[in-house]
């Protein structure tokens, strides 16, 4: 509380009411989280505001529901406050913490989930679980099987022994026109895998994942957008690294430039992924698959320097690196680091129509090709599961591709 507030008098203040005790408790998490000192006396003041409102009611701190904080905020709006989302953000947090400490068991009531959404977050499960599959790739399936269950089942019983060869079929013709090549291709792959699930379940009889037709798309038909060298080095020099974000920021840029690292292996590194003996780290990849890489001496003394005056201190995260506004907590997801790569090409002045964090590996793969590398050592960095995924770099260097060409019948000499 002395984080937040100077005079004793107002710290003895809130802490009387029902959620006297408590406060402390809230002011330790936020001052945890990295908030700085004016927010938190915002959000704590709430806190004992909504305190003074349970004790005039006789509300005691086990009789809280979700409903109280709800009407408090009501309350407050009638007395010409304005709620705001940190206002039920704070209020949010308080019910969790309740939680936590085994003070309120009750929870919000969930609306009732169909029989096609229990079916879903039973395959989710088995996704993450079974085939530890990354969260956004469940998230990319779920819509095409959310889909094909209601075309089949509607909003009724899911009984997935009465699927056919002729529903999976139905479903692909008329979904596969709709979409770009790449989606009606993940469509596919998110059919049988579903009905691999069924077979798993034991519902299905029959194999149907045979059934589900392949949609036409040449996989060596497009060249990989690759962010031009230049580029690259006009991003790094961007950062400004005598800022705790610029820090972060080229240490991360670089991880994705140097490494090839995806967004989300980037996002989810932690600090025991560091070998600084050993001069390499850990990359948790997809599928749960688990590389050692070595780790570049710039990257090291990137992320070296990040640590030492960036990195926020005292935290109980473990993940590498940190956001820098409060909570202070990991990036999400791939998502968050694409977001980073925008906000860093905006700020290096670079007009380039891909902005997210992928094209790192193409331009990577592309440099070590023109290096004379073969696919199998592009690929072997990269960490391709199958060499076909690789053979599309084949099409990068043209100048070698020119130099195998057989002369046009009756061309010039």
């Amino acid at each position: 509380m002395n984080t937040f507030f100077r005079d004793k008098n107002t710290i003895e203040r809130m802490k009387e009411g029902p959620l006297g005790q408590y406060i402390v408790q809230y002011a330790s998490q936020m001052r945890a989280e990295g908030y700085a000192r004016q927010s938190g006396c915002i959000e704590i003041r709430l806190v004992a505001s909504f305190g003074r409102w349970l004790d005039h009611r006789g509300i005691a701190a086990k009789q809280i529901t979700d409903q109280h904080t709800v009407n408090f905020l009501r309350s407050r709006k009638r007395c010409g406050y304005q709620s705001t989302n940190a206002d039920h953000a704070a209020l949010a947090r308080l019910m969790r913490l309740l939680r936590k400490q085994g003070v309120i068991t009750e929870r919000r009531p969930k609306a009732a989930l169909s029989p096609s959404e229990v079916l879903l977050d039973e395959y989710d499960g088995y996704l993450q679980n079974e085939r530890s599959l990354v969260l956004s790739t469940r998230i990319n399936y779920r819509p095409f099987i959310r889909r094909f269950l209601a075309g089949k089942f509607a909003a009724g019983s899911v009984d997935l022994s009465a699927l056919c060869a002729k529903d999976v079929i139905k479903f692909v013709q008329q979904s596969a026109g709709q979409l770009i090549p790449k989606r009606a291709q993940l469509m596919t792959t998110a059919l049988r895998s579903f009905l691999r699930f069924a077979q798993y379940r034991g519902d299905l009889k029959s194999n149907l994942v045979s059934c589900v037709p392949s949609v036409a798309s040449w996989s060596l038909s497009s060249v990989p957008k690759a962010l031009p060298r230049p580029h690259v080095k006009q991003l790094l020099a961007g950062c400004d690294r005598t800022t705790a974000a610029g820090r972060r920021d080229y240490a991360m840029l670089l991880l994705l430039a140097r490494l090839g690292l995806r967004g989300g292996e980037v996002a989810n590194l932690a600090l025991e992924d560091m070998d600084w003996e050993g001069g390499s780290i850990t990359v948790h990849g997809k599928t749960g698959r688990v590389d050692q890489l070595p780790l570049p001496n710039d990257v090291g003394r990137a992320i070296a320097a990040y640590l030492k005056a960036g990195r926020p201190k005292n935290l109980d995260s473990r993940r590498l690196f940190i956001r820098l506004k409060a909570p202070l907590t990991g990036f999400q997801d791939q998502r968050a680091v694409g977001s980073l790569v925008r906000n860093a090409l905006a700020k290096a002045g670079i007009d380039w129509p891909r902005k997210g964090a992928h094209q790192f590996r193409h331009t990577l793969a592309s440099d070590m090709l023109r290096q004379g590398r073969s696919l199998s050592e592009i690929g072997e960095i990269l960490r391709h599961r199958s060499p076909q995924t690789t053979a599309i770099y084949a099409k990068v260097d043209l100048g070698s591709l020119r130099s195998l060409a057989l002369p046009w019948p009756g061309g010039g000499r």
